[in-house]
């Protein structure tokens, strides 16, 4: 069991950038490139993102601030941090922690393909004549050996980081990641945006179409609110955990979830007019980034530099949500048992590289296993995670902070004990006893249902 009394010898951010570039790097991840797009192309363009943005604010800020206070409040892992504040609800943080985890163990398994994808772009692979993009992707996912290794070397480097702390690795890194990946995706946008019929991709992708804004489209955007923000994996609570007693966490809950959308919409734009420029139709999930775009970038000029430009900005971008889902695991680890964090970080990167097997066994020779409604293993880890997990902990948390420990609690360390302003506080208090919680019941039951 932890000492509740935190010691003061814990590590903490060392500058307000370097807190806001880690959290916003847990929340820019494979979602924001391969399905942000085409979802706001498929739902209204323009009007499905003032939609996305409205809800933006209204329920994932919500959320973003409550996961911050009791981080910051506790300066404890997400169990401990309920358990610190009521006994018998460390549980809740519990499921945060172990979603984190299974969602770590089959995107690290996606992370190596983005590993092996920097290797094709310099061996240029993709402008191979007659090469078939399709086959190329399922020809290297389906080999049961390839993969694992490719999964191995992205766990490490996630582990790599975790081990050197927040202040000496997280952080450390965070600050070359998210800037660096900011300026690969603007040069992949000037180029996208000025290729020759360009202006249908970015018309697809913000013109707003009214007359598709309906209850289903706004579900969508809710959904996609919830899950490109890292809210209730343990991931925010546990990065508010070492955030200094000063820090101004209204502001910085605003800001984390507009860096992801800024990073969201350029993604949008560095992709979609690129597509549409080259004949190619706009799709979503993995063959967006593994067969339709290669293909794109094969009949671009200079096709083989954006295209290992593009891989690596994806791998930035998987590493900084991947540090964040191992970091959860970590922080519970060290505090509840004291381990080193080195040994912990080693420990759980091989347990998440190990359960990240059958994932990517499930590709190919396992792909006959089936263990949840027809999917196979990583699909069904996922759904698991993602429409179980995430949101029943996100609805407990609205119920915690509003009905259990208490508003006034809770804005007492929103506002430094009175010492800063927060003038949205009445609104906030609203939003997190009423309508966040009923926001995330219907995606959970959408959820269940689809």
């Amino acid at each position: 069991m932890a000492n509740l009394n935190q010691d003061q010898n814990r590590d903490q951010w060392s500058s307000k950038v370097g807190f806001v570039l880690a959290a916003a790097g847990s929340a820019v991840g494979l979602g924001n490139l391969w399905r942000f797009p085409y979802t706001a192309g498929q739902n209204g363009g323009g009007a499905f993102v003032l939609v996305y943005f409205a809800i933006l604010v209204l329920v994932g800020f919500t959320l973003m601030l409550a996961e911050l206070i009791i981080g910051r409040h506790t300066q404890l892992n997400a169990v401990g941090a309920y358990r610190k504040i009521r006994e018998n609800w460390g549980w809740v943080g519990g499921i945060g922690v172990l979603a984190s985890f299974l969602i770590l163990s089959f995107y690290s398994v996606i992370g190596g393909w983005v590993l092996n994808y920097i290797v094709k772009s310099l061996t240029g692979a993709f402008t191979v004549p007659n090469v078939d993009m399709a086959d190329m992707f399922v020809g290297f996912i389906t080999n049961p050996t390839e993969p694992i290794l490719y999964h191995a070397i992205f766990a490490f480097l996630t582990l790599g980081i975790v081990m050197g702390g927040i202040s000496g690795g997280i952080e450390k890194y965070s600050k070359i990641l998210m800037p660096s990946l900011f300026v690969m995706m603007f040069l992949i946008m000037i180029r996208s945006v000025t290729l020759p019929g360009a202006s249908e991709g970015i018309k697809f992708f913000l013109a707003p179409d009214f007359s598709k804004i309906n209850g289903q489209v706004m579900l969508a955007a809710l959904g996609q609110v919830f899950f490109s923000l890292s809210l209730g994996m343990g991931v925010i609570i546990t990065y508010g955990s070492y955030l200094s007693k000063d820090e101004n966490i209204p502001q910085n809950s605003l800001i984390i979830p507009l860096v992801d959308t800024g990073v969201a919409l350029l993604a949008g734009l560095a992709i979609l007019p690129a597509v549409f420029a080259l004949g190619f139709s706009p799709d979503q999930g993995p063959s967006l980034l593994f067969i339709t775009l290669p293909a794109v970038f094969a009949e671009m000029p200079l096709g083989s530099f954006f295209a290992l430009l593009f891989f690596i900005l994806v791998l930035f971008a998987a590493l900084t949500s991947s540090i964040s889902l191992l970091e959860a695991s970590v922080s519970y680890v060290v505090d509840e048992y004291h381990w080193n964090r080195k040994k912990t970080s080693l420990t759980l990167g091989l347990i998440a590289f190990t359960l990240g097997i059958p994932s990517s066994l499930a590709q190919g020779v396992w792909s006959h296993i089936r263990p949840f409604r027809d999917l196979d293993i990583l699909d069904s880890i996922d759904f698991v995670a993602s429409n179980v997990m995430l949101p029943l902990s996100g609805l407990l948390l609205c119920l915690f902070i509003g009905w259990v420990w208490g508003i006034d609690n809770a804005l007492k360390e929103a506002t430094n004990n009175g010492k800063i302003s927060f003038k949205l506080a009445p609104f906030w208090a609203f939003l997190i006893k009423w309508v966040a919680p009923i926001a995330i019941l219907v995606v959970f039951i959408q959820g269940l249902r689809s």
